[in-house]
């Protein structure tokens, strides 16, 4: 899940500016895109019933790569849990309660995996 932004320092700088002349100083990093190995994302996966009309659905959450990564990922459990979802916000949704074969899934991947929640 993205951190909430509170103050506007946490954005990250210049939004936008009207000089004609202004030009972006160099040190300036929109985002830090360093790529973090499997073994060194924490991942939660747990059961969600929360606003879904009491179905259930396997949340996973604490992806530190890109979207496009999360997207394959989540392409690929959903393909091997035979079901639907999806991965947006850092997070990925697979329908139904999958927690335990998506654990064992994501830990053969490389990845360091606590089951959360009740």
């Amino acid at each position: 899940m993205k951190p909430k932004k509170k103050t506007l320092s946490d954005l990250g700088g210049i939004m936008y500016s009207t000089d004609p002349s202004f030009v972006i100083p160099s040190d300036y990093n929109e985002q830090d895109n360093s790529f973090v190995a499997n073994n060194q994302q924490d991942l939660r996966v747990m059961l969600d019933k929360k606003n879904r009309g009491g179905k259930a659905v396997t949340l996973i959450t604490g992806f530190r790569m890109n979207e496009e990564e999360v997207e394959r990922l989540g392409k690929q459990l959903k393909t091997k849990c035979g079901v639907g979802g999806t991965a947006k916000d850092g997070e990925i949704l697979i329908q139904g309660d999958f927690r335990d074969k998506i654990v064992d899934m994501l830990l053969k991947e490389g990845f360091k995996v606590k089951k959360a929640g009740g």
